[in-house]
C-alpha cells in the first residue's frame, strides 16, 4: 500500500514515512523514561542502543513484529509545522485492505508537545486519510491499560471504549499488560470530525 504524505499534513504537523536519516534525531528525542513509563517499549539502561535498533527495524519491516497474522504497518514521522523539528512518530498497523480496516498505535511525542493540538490534528490527519481516502470501515485503537493518560486521549478524539483483553502481553520489563481496545467506525467518522476540530479549534487558542 501506498501512503500519499502530502495529504498528511495540517496547520501544526506533518507527517513523513519513516527514513534513514531520521533515526539520528529519533534516538536521541527516543532516550527519555518519560515516553515508555507505561508501554515500557523501550527500557533506558544499558541495553538501549541495541532495543533502539530492534524497534527501529520492526518500524521499517512492512510486516510489524509478526504479532498480526494478517495486516501491514506504514510508520511515520511527526513533525511540527512552525520550526520543522521532528516530535514524534506514529503507524498505521494491522492493516487489511481486504476487510478495509486498520489500526492507529505505537505513537509517542515528546513530553513538551504533550496535551496541545499536535496530537489531536495528528489524529485527524490520519483518521481522515483512512476513513476519506482510503474509504476503510474501521480504525482501532489499542491501549495498555496503565496508560490512563492515552486512553483519555483516545477517548477525547472519539474513540469508542469496546472492551478489555486481559492478560493480553508482555511488556518488556517483564510486567503483565491488559490492552483496552476503542475504535471508530465509517458511520460515525462524520460526527467525530466535527467534533474533533472543535477540539483542535479550543486547543490552539
Amino acid at each position: 500500500m501506498n501512503i500519499d504524505t502530502a495529504k498528511l499534513k495540517g496547520r501544526f504537523v506533518y507527517l513523513k514515512a519513516l527514513k534513514p536519516e531520521h533515526i539520528p534525531v529519533l534516538k536521541v528525542l527516543a532516550k527519555d523514561e518519560r515516553l515508555w513509563e507505561f508501554t515500557k517499549t523501550l527500557l533506558i539502561n544499558e541495553t538501549f542502543d541495541e532495543q533502539f535498533e530492534n524497534y527501529i527495524d520492526v518500524a521499517f519491516n512492512p510486516n510489524g513484529d509478526g504479532s498480526y497474522s494478517v495486516g501491514l504497518q506504514k510508520t511515520f514521522v511527526i513533525f511540527r509545522v512552525s520550526d520543522d523539528s521532528i516530535i514524534g512518530m506514529t503507524r498505521f498497523y494491522g492493516i487489511d485492505e481486504k476487510q478495509k480496516r486498520l489500526d492507529i498505535g505505537y505513537t509517542w511525542y515528546i513530553p513538551e508537545v504533550w496535551g496541545l493540538v499536535y496530537n489531536k490534528e495528528c489524529k485527524l490527519l490520519l483518521l481522515q486519510y483512512a476513513f476519506e481516502i482510503l474509504k476503510y470501515n474501521r480504525v482501532g485503537f489499542h491501549v495498555a491499560h496503565q496508560n490512563i493518560r492515552s486512553q483519555k486521549a483516545v477517548e477525547k478524539i472519539g474513540g469508542v471504549k469496546e472492551g478489555i483483553l486481559r492478560n493480553h502481553s508482555y511488556r518488556a520489563d517483564g510486567s503483565i499488560r491488559h490492552t483496552v481496545l476503542f475504535s471508530i467506525v465509517k458511520d460515525e467518522w462524520p460526527e467525530k470530525k466535527k467534533q474533533l476540530l472543535k477540539l483542535i479549534a479550543a486547543t490552539e487558542k
